[in-house]
This record gives C-alpha cells, structure tokens and sequence, in this order.
C-alpha cells in the first residue's frame, strides 16, 4: 500500500510535465524578419515559350486542270473573302452549262406533257392511222374487188401493148437502113478513092490548071461518098432498144401485181398487216390513257437529274475563278497566266487574328483550360505584355520522343505591335486565381519533409511560437494561408532556437 502512495505522485508529476510539453513553444527573440499576414489576390501561372501563328491558312487549288487568263494576286496583297484570285478559261463549261440547261428545259416540257391531256389534231392523227391499217387488213383477207380485178387486167393489157409498139419501133428503125445500101455506099467511096489517086498521079506528071482541077474534083468526090457513108451507118437503135426494155420491165411489173393482187393474200402480208394496226392501236391507246405511276417517276427523275446536272455545270463554272475563303494575306503563288494550273495555286494565312502556339508540359496541362487568361511577350518587344486568352488546346499530344507536350492555342488580344507571324513568345498561363485571401512570404513556411506539415513561426511580443498551418494556392513570391494565422499577425523570417517552458504564459 505504500508503494502505491509513492507511485501516485510521480505520475502527476509526469502528466503535468507532459501537459506543459503539448502547450506554447516559445523561443527567445533571434535576428530575423518579421513580415504581417495580410489578405490579397494571388495568381499562379505555367511558363512557356512558343511562336506566333495564323489561326487560319488556306493552300487554294483548282478542281479540274485549266488555262490560267487572269491572275489577280501577287504575294503579300491583301484580300477580303470572295475576292478572285485566279481565273481560268470558261469557254467549254459554258457550253457545257448551257447544254445542261437546255436538256433541263426538254426533261422539263417532257414532264408537263405527261401530265396535260393529248392534243386533239394527235388524236385525231392516230384514229386515222388505226382506221387505215385497219382498211389494209380488211382488203388483205376479203380479196380483190371486181373493179379491182378489172383496174388490174386494164393495166396489164396496157403494158402489153406497151411492149408490142416499144417493140414494133425498134423493127422500124432496125429496118430503115439495109445491108446493099451501105455495100453501095461503100463501093462509091472505094471508086472516089480510086480516082483522086489517078487524078493525083496525073497532076504530079503534068501539072497545069486542067489538072490540078480535075484533083480537087476527085478530093470533093471522095469527101461526098465518105459522108454519104457515115450517115447510113450514124442511124441509132439504142433508143429505140430502151424503150422496149422499159415496156419490158413495166409488162414484167403489171404481171407480178396482177399475179399478187389477184392471187389472195399470203400469210406473212396478212402478219405485216396485223402487227401495222396493232402498232396503230397502241399509238393510240397510249395518247388516251393517264400516264402510268411508272412513267411519272421516270419523268420526274430526268427532270431531278437534268438539274443536277445543271447545278453540278453551274458549280465547275464557278470554281473555274479561285476566290479568297477569308479576309487574309496571299502568303504564295503558283502560277502564272497562260500556265495549265492545276493542284495548288495559292497560299494564304489569316493576319488580322493572330495566335500563339506554345508546346505545355503534360505535368501542367492539367491545369489549363479553354478561355484561361494568360500573359504574352514578344521576343522583338520584350516590355510590352499584350493580354491573351486560351483558344483551343491540341486533343493529342506531339511527336516529341524525349518530352510530353500539348500545343496550347492562345488568341492574342488587341495591341499596337506589328506582330508578324514566326515571331518568338514568351507566355505566362494563368493556371489559378485567389481574390481576397490570407497570405504570407513563401520564405515564411517551413515544411516537415517527413509528415508534409507546414508550419510558421508567429511573433508574440519578443517570441515566437511555430504553429502549424494550411496552405492552398501559392506563386513565385506568396502563399494562400487556409488555416492557422489570421490578418494582422506576424511571422518570423529566419532561424530560431526554441526554449520550451511549462506553463501556459511563461
């Protein structure tokens, strides 16, 4: 029982030792300096260098091959949106639109033809040629009429007779000219030969006046028997020959018809026939019936493909001429007029929106977001800050094998600088923001590496107590202070050595 009587005040002892261990550290006042927690704004950013950039280029090419007749442009001119760049040769698509055009104008009036009622000079066009071959039929299968028969027989025999005098004429001329009449003519031009060969053999022995005339006598003889001749042999059968092979052929023709005309109809005319007037009727039938659902569609779909075909010709026209997409610069030209261009033929950027691209670590790019502000300088104008704000950032990251980064996209507020685009930029990402809240210097906080707590060091008087703390956001100079320290109280800068003492106060 004694021994608990000893044990008893030993361990009040140590509990109140302990109790006073637990409460105020104090340290005897040291040279450092003391700085207040106040309330302020606080701004954390991310920096990263990067280049300017046009948030839109465009390399305009032509859709088809084609002979360049204007060129507008040249590098550096300044263009609005829908200003002509390059113009090439529209003669062919002009054609080709008007040919589109034209068809759609046929395909069209097809269209309202198949929806409006036949004329009645059609109908009554097609009834006739029904009620025709329908005659044409009937005569085939009842023969020919008595009257027929008679027109037939009547043409025959007048063929025949044609034949009889075509044939009777050529006997006539045949016979006009005998075979003695020409031996006799014969004979006297012999005989004139004869003599003016004796009266030129006389005249050449003794030529004298009576000699030399009675030569040109026999010459003159001879030339008249020799005429006489030739006109008995001129007289033409081949006349009359052609008149009696025309009446042959037209005896030949009026048998064959008098033959077929009289002899019935065969089966393949009556065949011929049928298939006329079932032609006919069709014909007809068609221009009276309502145009099937069928037909309808096939006529509307022509006219959708006729204006297709329109508007595809309107379009290779229009991009026959390369006009600017946006308000820009011309930053390249590929040709020259009378070139064949083809592909690309212009380049060009938009100046008036410049950008900044700067590649962000994946470590920060967590942190940043779309229409995050930010600060931009210009390597050229390195004091002039110019406000900027996030536009958009890149999905994935980029080709880089030793670092991870993202492009981020900053649009470029307003600013006198002539900014140009490839120029150097030095941005400051404005990660996060803090208005109205508690700070201190960062050299203020100290921090336990093994448990990660922050203490400070709070000025009472002429010492100083370290109290934990809570931090938040923090920048290059301040820190946010959650917990711990209120406005007005002071921190120690620097290093003390602290005394502890027992007791609340002392």
């Amino acid at each position: 029982m004694r021994q608990k009587r000893i044990l008893w005040p030993v361990l009040a002892f140590l509990a109140l030792w302990l109790a006073a261990c637990t409460g105020r550290a104090t340290t005897q006042p040291q040279t450092g300096e003391i700085v207040t927690a106040f309330i302020g704004d606080l701004t954390a950013s991310a920096s990263a260098t990067g280049q300017v950039v046009s948030p839109r280029t465009a390399a305009l090419a032509v859709s088809q091959p084609g002979r360049v007749t204007n060129l507008y442009v040249q590098v550096g001119d300044s263009v609005q949106a829908g200003d002509p760049l390059v113009q090439l040769e529209t003669a062919q698509l002009e054609l080709n639109l008007a040919a589109a055009r034209q068809n759609l104008r046929l395909q069209e009036a097809n269209l309202t033809a198949l929806a409006e009622p036949p004329h009645a000079a059609d109908v009554t066009a097609a009834q006739a040629n029904v009620a025709s071959a329908q005659a044409s039929l009937d005569e085939l299968r009842a023969g020919p009429s008595p009257a027929q028969l008679a027109v037939y027989s009547a043409t025959l025999a007048l063929s025949e007779a044609s034949v009889y005098a075509a044939s009777a004429q050529y006997q006539s001329v045949a016979n006009s000219v005998s075979q003695v009449q020409i031996q006799q003519a014969e004979a006297a031009v012999a005989a004139a030969q004869a003599n003016l060969d004796r009266a030129r053999e006389i005249n050449q022995e003794n030529t004298n006046q009576q000699t030399h005339q009675a030569m040109l006598a026999a010459e003159e003889s001879l030339a008249n028997a020799q005429a006489q001749l030739d006109n008995l042999r001129r007289i033409d059968t081949s006349a009359a020959q052609g008149s009696l092979a025309a009446a042959s052929a037209r005896l030949d023709g009026a048998e064959a018809d008098f033959g077929r005309n009289t002899g019935g109809a065969t089966a393949v005319q009556i065949a011929a026939a049928e298939a006329q007037l079932a032609q006919a009727q069709a014909t007809l039938a068609d221009l009276l019936a309502e145009p099937t659902e069928a037909a309808w569609q096939t006529a509307v779909a022509q006219v959708e493909q006729a204006r297709l075909s329109v508007a595809d010709a309107e379009d290779a026209l229009a991009k026959a001429t390369v006009r600017a997409p946006f308000d820009g610069v011309v930053t390249a030209v590929h040709t020259n007029i009378g070139e064949v261009a083809s592909g690309i033929v212009v380049e060009m950027m938009d100046a008036g929106n410049l950008e900044v691209v700067v590649p962000v670590d994946e470590i920060d790019i967590g942190a940043i977001d779309v229409g995050q502000t930010a600060v931009v300088t210009l390597e050229t104008w390195p004091d002039v800050e110019i406000a900027s704000q996030v536009a958009h950032i890149a999905p994935s990251a980029a080709n880089n094998a030793s670092l991870v980064t993202y492009d981020v996209y900053l649009r470029l507020g307003e600013t006198d600088l002539p900014a140009r685009v490839g120029m150097t930029a030095n941005v400051q990402l404005i990660t996060s923001q803090r208005e109205g809240v508690l700070l201190v210097p960062n050299r203020a906080i100290q921090v336990n590496r093994a448990t990660g707590a922050y203490t400070v060091n709070r000025v009472n008087g002429d010492t100083t107590t370290q109290v934990p703390v809570t931090i938040g956001l923090r920048d290059g100079q301040y820190t946010q202070i959650t917990g711990g320290l209120s406005a007005g109280d002071q921190v120690m800068i620097g290093n003390e050595t602290p005394r502890v003492t027992f007791g609340p106060g002392q």
